[in-house]
Protein backbone atom coordinates (compact mmCIF):
# COMPACT_ATOMS: atom_id res chain seq x y z
CA UNK A 1 0.00 0.00 0.00
CA UNK A 2 1.26 3.73 -0.94
CA UNK A 3 2.33 5.42 2.15
CA UNK A 4 0.13 8.31 1.32
CA UNK A 5 -3.02 6.06 0.97
CA UNK A 6 -2.35 4.66 4.55
CA UNK A 7 -1.90 8.75 5.72
CA UNK A 8 -4.90 9.48 3.89
CA UNK A 9 -7.08 6.52 5.85
CA UNK A 10 -5.28 7.96 9.03
CA UNK A 11 -6.70 11.27 8.41
CA UNK A 12 -9.99 10.31 7.70
CA UNK A 13 -10.28 8.13 10.33
CA UNK A 14 -8.73 11.28 13.35
CA UNK A 15 -10.98 13.54 11.59
CA UNK A 16 -13.77 11.71 11.69
CA UNK A 17 -13.28 10.69 15.67
CA UNK A 18 -12.57 14.65 16.18
CA UNK A 19 -15.88 15.33 14.61
CA UNK A 20 -17.35 13.31 16.40
CA UNK A 21 -18.76 11.06 13.20
CA UNK A 22 -18.09 7.36 15.05
CA UNK A 23 -19.63 5.54 11.46
CA UNK A 24 -17.01 7.48 9.17
CA UNK A 25 -14.30 7.17 11.68
CA UNK A 26 -14.55 3.00 11.74
CA UNK A 27 -15.42 3.08 7.85
CA UNK A 28 -11.55 3.01 7.25
CA UNK A 29 -11.63 -0.09 8.81
CA UNK A 30 -11.95 -3.73 7.78
CA UNK A 31 -14.95 -5.83 8.76
CA UNK A 32 -12.80 -7.99 11.31
CA UNK A 33 -10.55 -5.01 12.60
CA UNK A 34 -8.77 -5.46 15.61
CA UNK A 35 -8.81 -2.43 18.15
CA UNK A 36 -6.21 -2.57 20.87
CA UNK A 37 -6.38 0.78 23.21
CA UNK A 38 -3.24 -0.60 25.74
CA UNK A 39 -4.66 -0.78 28.91
CA UNK A 40 -8.15 -1.92 28.37
CA UNK A 41 -9.05 -5.45 29.20
CA UNK A 42 -8.75 -7.14 25.73
CA UNK A 43 -8.92 -5.72 21.93
CA UNK A 44 -12.21 -4.89 20.41
CA UNK A 45 -12.68 -7.00 17.65
CA UNK A 46 -15.16 -5.95 14.69
CA UNK A 47 -16.35 -2.17 13.26
CA UNK A 48 -19.13 -2.65 15.84
CA UNK A 49 -16.85 -3.36 18.85
CA UNK A 50 -14.47 -0.18 17.61
CA UNK A 51 -17.21 1.89 17.43
CA UNK A 52 -18.39 0.69 21.13
CA UNK A 53 -14.73 2.49 22.55
CA UNK A 54 -15.03 5.15 20.58
CA UNK A 55 -18.86 6.05 21.98
CA UNK A 56 -17.24 5.51 25.31
CA UNK A 57 -14.18 7.96 24.56
CA UNK A 58 -16.92 10.43 23.38
CA UNK A 59 -18.54 10.58 27.03
CA UNK A 60 -15.23 11.08 28.31
CA UNK A 61 -13.26 12.96 26.42
CA UNK A 62 -13.19 15.67 23.48
CA UNK A 63 -10.35 16.03 21.57
CA UNK A 64 -9.64 19.97 20.48
CA UNK A 65 -5.94 19.29 19.16
CA UNK A 66 -4.20 16.42 17.40
CA UNK A 67 -1.21 17.47 16.28
CA UNK A 68 0.82 14.69 14.35
CA UNK A 69 5.02 14.66 15.09
CA UNK A 70 6.24 11.93 13.73
CA UNK A 71 5.89 9.00 11.17
CA UNK A 72 7.15 6.10 10.85
CA UNK A 73 5.79 3.71 7.47
CA UNK A 74 6.56 0.11 6.79
CA UNK A 75 4.97 -2.04 3.74
CA UNK A 76 1.47 -2.36 5.56
CA UNK A 77 1.84 -0.39 8.55
CA UNK A 78 2.24 2.73 9.75
CA UNK A 79 3.40 4.10 13.36
CA UNK A 80 2.26 7.79 13.89
CA UNK A 81 2.81 9.88 17.04
CA UNK A 82 0.38 12.56 17.89
CA UNK A 83 0.00 15.11 20.84
CA UNK A 84 -3.41 16.02 22.00
CA UNK A 85 -4.95 18.22 24.07
CA UNK A 86 -8.76 17.03 25.33
CA UNK A 87 -11.45 18.80 27.55
CA UNK A 88 -12.46 16.41 30.02
CA UNK A 89 -16.35 15.22 29.65
CA UNK A 90 -16.67 12.20 32.31
CA UNK A 91 -14.70 9.30 33.55
CA UNK A 92 -11.82 7.85 31.24
CA UNK A 93 -8.90 5.96 32.29
CA UNK A 94 -5.47 7.18 32.93
CA UNK A 95 -7.34 10.79 33.41
CA UNK A 96 -6.59 12.91 36.51
CA UNK A 97 -9.88 13.46 38.75
CA UNK A 98 -11.11 16.62 38.46
CA UNK A 99 -9.27 17.68 35.64
CA UNK A 100 -11.13 19.92 33.38
CA UNK A 101 -8.78 19.96 30.31
CA UNK A 102 -6.03 17.21 29.91
CA UNK A 103 -2.70 17.37 27.64
CA UNK A 104 -1.13 13.40 26.59
CA UNK A 105 0.74 11.78 24.13
CA UNK A 106 -0.56 9.07 21.36
CA UNK A 107 1.50 6.58 19.77
CA UNK A 108 -0.70 4.34 17.34
CA UNK A 109 0.28 1.66 15.15
CA UNK A 110 -1.77 1.04 11.97
CA UNK A 111 -1.87 -2.16 9.78
CA UNK A 112 -3.32 -2.32 6.96
CA UNK A 113 -4.98 -4.48 4.58
CA UNK A 114 -7.36 -4.07 1.34
CA UNK A 115 -6.93 -1.01 1.37
CA UNK A 116 -8.44 -0.28 4.86
CA UNK A 117 -6.78 -0.49 8.32
CA UNK A 118 -7.09 -3.86 9.83
CA UNK A 119 -5.71 -3.27 13.47
CA UNK A 120 -5.44 -0.15 15.74
CA UNK A 121 -3.46 -0.33 18.59
CA UNK A 122 -2.92 2.38 20.75
CA UNK A 123 -0.41 3.89 23.37
CA UNK A 124 -1.86 7.05 25.85
CA UNK A 125 -0.74 9.29 28.47
CA UNK A 126 0.34 10.21 30.72
CA UNK A 127 -2.45 12.67 30.98
CA UNK A 128 -1.59 15.62 32.80
CA UNK A 129 -4.09 17.99 33.76
CA UNK A 130 -3.79 21.80 31.84
CA UNK A 131 -3.89 24.83 34.05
Amino acid sequence: MEFSAMDELIVKHIQAERDGDLDRAVSVYTEDVQHDFVGAPAPAVGRAAARGFYEALEVGLSTEEMTLIRTFHGNDFCVTEHEFEAVVKGPFPGVPDGAGRVRGRLLHLFEFRDDLISRENVWAGPFTAVE
